[in-house]
């Protein structure tokens, strides 16, 4: 009910009025090499819905670096109790500054649900361009869509996206996968 609320108060920046299922949760996550990855990061986190899925799959020495601007989920993200989890309460366009406070110079996979349909475009350019900047050589940003509008920002970044369709979700969802090359 909580996250309804916030969705309904705060449309721009949730970008829904449901959480995202189990279903978009493991579509998200599927892509995630959970053997390899050292430094995950998701931007839009929301309640944490997607953490903790992402969470129970990582290494012990895993760090998730976790990015929402909406206090009240920011507050509901920090209430779980795991060292790997860093709750970052600032935009995704700050990243490289909290990747140095992390301790890491690159990140092993992107996992975004920010709604960039209701951004800025220059912003969601902006961020979109420093997750590729600091993402490693063949790391995935892996993107959470509910339609396809935005398909070509993240073609013109990575010059490559595949897009997976998970209906059993509230509303259908894409979710968009791009590699640096």
């Amino acid at each position: 009910m909580e996250f309804f609320r916030e969705g309904i108060r705060n449309l721009q920046t949730v970008g829904t009025l449901t959480r995202s299922s189990k279903q978009l949760c493991k579509g998200m996550i599927k892509h995630i090499d959970f053997e390899q990855a050292k430094v995950i990061v998701e931007l839009g986190a929301g309640d944490g819905v997607i953490t903790k899925h992402i969470l129970r799959n990582m290494r012990p020495d895993a760090k998730l670096i976790a990015f929402e601007v909406n206090p009240k989920f920011c507050a509901l993200m920090r209430a779980i109790q795991d060292d790997r989890l860093i709750v970052v309460e600032d935009s995704a366009e700050h990243i490289g500054k909290y990747l140095a406070e992390a301790g890491a110079e690159e990140i092993d996979f992107v996992v975004s649900a920010i709604p960039f349909v209701a951004l800025p475009k220059e912003l969601g350019r902006l961020i979109v361009g420093k997750a590729h900047q600091y993402l490693k050589k063949k790391g995935l940003y892996i993107q959470v869509h509910y339609s396809l509008v935005m398909r070509p920002l993240y073609n013109a970044i990575f010059g490559n996206v595949d897009t997976n369709f998970v209906p059993i979700n509230v509303p259908p969802a894409f979710v968009l996968v791009s590699q640096k090359r």
